[in-house]
């Protein structure tokens, strides 16, 4: 590992890395997938730096085939600034939150003074998947491969799926596909992110701990994963409000008959756990577990997860990435950015017209009841959206609620790591019984 304090140079403090990292870009497995297309016609070039320095490592793509250089940012279409101590945390062995990724260090909920991507916004759109990747094998050539948790991959499956009408407001009549699992008394829902699906649950599901302690549900909502879409919306057209996500939950609820199951999501899920909380009765619901959810989410929007000139099956699982903490098990990051690549244009994008301040419970936490409908909230430390403090500064507007912050987890941290994982939700499970008992 290259000695600290020098990132005010960026090539420099990788100097002594540079063979090594020349070497992992030819070969490379993952940037190969990435970067082997006849449409890649032309050589393309983008920049990597410190702020206030012109010294530059430069990356230049053609088609399967990536090369190092150092220059100016003059010679990049565009080029990633940082701090010089962002970039220290960033190459740290195992990075402190938000600096697992750049897009974490560029900040959303999380600011930092210091990030800037200089020149074409569009190029830089278009190759996320390209200069993440890049970042990650120079991580790995400076620190060594990253130190990930294990993971054992399961040898049998428990889930059971199929289809079921629901009926909500504005999404109206939906097909729409669940899963269910497990034997034990306590039915529990769960709810997918936005602009993805239900799989991301399968390793809960699965375990056996949970298989014995619940009855697990978990569906697709209509336009997402194996539902089929609403008709009212043209294709593109998606969007999501409180109304027909909590009408969309009540109905699948009260359509398998469920006697008041808690209901767990992550994300925009987290934040409709909340309103389930507060409409519980028309829910039917008895307890709530969000996890990355907040009363409100102020984060600045941009349009490229919905836009014409870039492609969202390669920008959308890139954007969320960097979301998750950098020691989950490989296999289930990959499983995360499949899952979101694999959504319906603008699928994600209406999904967080409801994530991005469409969810405002800032007047209505003191009103939930958790005598009756019992809250824990659940936060991944290393997720950059919705953080554990805004969670916590949540959770203390509400009478009774409980919170807790996941060492070692991120954005989606039932996919990310389930070992890690399910400990917390089980306690989650565990003070809800109790406290409606």
């Amino acid at each position: 590992m290259g000695s600290l304090g020098t990132w005010d140079d960026f090539p420099q403090a990788l100097s002594a890395s540079l063979p090594k990292f020349k070497e992992l870009l030819q070969s490379d497995g993952q940037l190969r997938a990435f970067t082997t297309s006849n449409a890649i016609n032309a050589p393309a070039t983008f920049g990597i730096k410190s702020s206030g320095s012109n010294s530059t490592l430069l990356i230049t793509m053609t088609n399967g085939k990536a090369e190092v250089s150092t220059g100016k940012p003059s010679a990049a279409q565009f080029t990633l600034s940082a701090l010089s101590q962002q970039w220290e945390e960033h190459f740290k062995p195992v990075p402190t939150p938000p600096h697992q990724s750049y897009w974490g260090m560029f900040g959303m909920n999380i600011k930092q003074r210091g990030i800037e991507v200089q020149g074409d916004q569009n190029a830089f759109a278009h190759w996320t998947h390209v200069w993440r990747r890049t970042l990650e094998l120079i991580h790995d050539a400076y620190c060594g491969p990253m130190q990930e948790d294990s993971y054992q991959e399961p040898t049998e499956d428990h889930l059971v799926g199929r289809y079921v009408y629901i009926s909500a407001p504005i999404w109206g009549k939906c097909k729409v596909f669940y899963e269910t699992s497990g034997s034990g008394s306590q039915p529990i829902v769960f709810l997918h992110t936005a602009g993805s699906d239900s799989r991301q649950y399968h390793g809960v599901m699965n375990d056996s701990r949970m298989l014995e302690k619940c009855k697990m549900y978990a569906f697709d909502l209509p336009g997402h994963g194996r539902s089929f879409p609403s008709r009212s919306y043209y294709p593109g057209a998606h969007t999501n409000t409180e109304e027909s996500y909590v009408g969309c939950i009540a109905s699948f609820v009260k359509a398998l008959g469920l006697d008041k199951p808690i209901i767990c999501g992550a994300s925009m899920a987290g934040q409709v756990c909340l309103a389930v909380a507060i409409r519980h009765e028309e829910v039917g619901a008895g307890g709530s577990i969000p996890l990355q959810g907040s009363e409100y989410l102020n984060m600045e929007r941009q349009w490229y997860d919905r836009s014409p000139y870039v492609n969202q099956s390669l920008f959308n699982p890139e954007w969320i990435y960097g979301m998750m903490s950098p020691t989950a098990p490989l296999p289930n990051k990959q499983l995360v950015w499949h899952t979101y690549s694999a959504q319906a244009y603008g699928m994600f994008h209406g999904d967080l017209d409801f994530y991005f301040g469409g969810w405002d419970g800032r007047s209505r936490m003191a009103s939930i009841d958790t005598k009756k409908c019992p809250v824990f909230m659940l936060n991944g430390e290393y997720d950059w959206s919705n953080t554990p403090s805004m969670s916590q500064a949540t959770a203390d507007k509400i009478p009774g609620a409980k919170h807790k912050s996941m060492p070692g987890l991120g954005h989606f941290p039932a996919t990310e790591n389930p070992e890690r994982f399910i400990p917390h939700l089980i306690e989650a499970i565990g003070h809800i019984q109790v406290t409606r008992s």
